[in-house]
C-alpha cells in the first residue's frame, strides 16, 4: 500500500499551479476541503465503494454534494470536473483529505503563513490570542494563523503546534518529567 502523502502530493501540486496561476487559491481550498470531507463521510465512502458503480458516478456524486456545501463552487467548473473524474479513474477519491491538506500546506508557504494550534488548559481572551500570535510570528519569520483550543486535562500552560515545531510548556508535562527524574 503507498503512503498517502506521496499519492497526493502530484495532484495537490498540479492544482495549486492551476489554482496560483488563476487567482484562485482560496477557493481550490475551500473546494478541497469540502470534497475531502465528503470522501470521509462513512456513509458516501460505502456508497463509493459500491461493486458496479462506475467512475462517472462517482466523480458525479462527489461533485453533486460538494455543489451543495459553501465554498465548493469551484468543483463545478471544467477544471473541478476533470479534477474528480480524474481522481476517480486512478481510483484516488479517498486521497482527497490528503490533497487538500497538501494544498493548504503549499499555499500558506506561497502566502508566507503558518498555522499554529495553541491548546491552553483554560480559555485565551482575544488580547493574550494576539500578544501570542505576534510573538510567534516574529519568531518564525511568517504571519500566524491562529488556532485556540482548550485541554483542561493540562492542568496549567499551553502546547503550542506549528508544522514540525512542538512547545509544551504544560503543567501536566512538567509534572510527568518530574515523576520520571523522581522514579530514575
Amino acid at each position: 500500500m503507498s503512503d498517502s502523502g506521496a499519492v497526493g502530493r502530484p495532484y495537490a501540486r498540479a492544482i495549486f499551479d492551476l489554482a496560483n496561476a488563476g487567482g484562485q487559491l482560496d477557493a481550490w481550498s475551500r473546494g478541497l476541503a469540502a470534497a475531502a470531507a465528503i470522501t470521509a463521510d462513512k456513509s458516501a465512502r460505502e456508497y463509493l465503494g459500491r461493486p458496479g458503480l462506475g467512475l462517472a458516478k462517482q466523480s458525479e456524486f462527489v461533485s453533486t454534494l460538494a455543489k451543495a456545501l459553501p465554498g465548493a463552487d469551484v468543483l463545478g467548473t471544467k477544471e473541478g470536473q476533470n479534477l474528480l473524474k480524474l481522481l476517480a479513474e486512478n481510483d484516488r477519491l479517498g486521497a482527497l483529505a490528503e490533497i487538500s491538506k497538501q494544498f493548504d500546506a503549499l499555499k500558506a508557504k506561497q502566502e508566507n503563513k503558518v498555522r499554529v494550534r495553541l491548546v491552553a488548559a483554560a480559555p485565551v481572551d482575544a488580547a493574550q490570542a494576539e500578544k501570542i500570535s505576534g510573538a510567534l510570528g516574529k519568531k518564525l519569520g511568517r504571519k500566524v494563523e491562529l488556532e485556540l483550543d482548550v485541554d483542561t486535562s493540562l492542568i496549567g500552560g499551553a502546547v503550542v503546534r506549528a508544522e514540525d515545531m512542538v512547545i509544551d510548556d504544560s503543567l501536566k508535562t512538567r509534572l510527568e518529567r518530574l515523576a520520571s527524574v523522581l522514579v530514575d
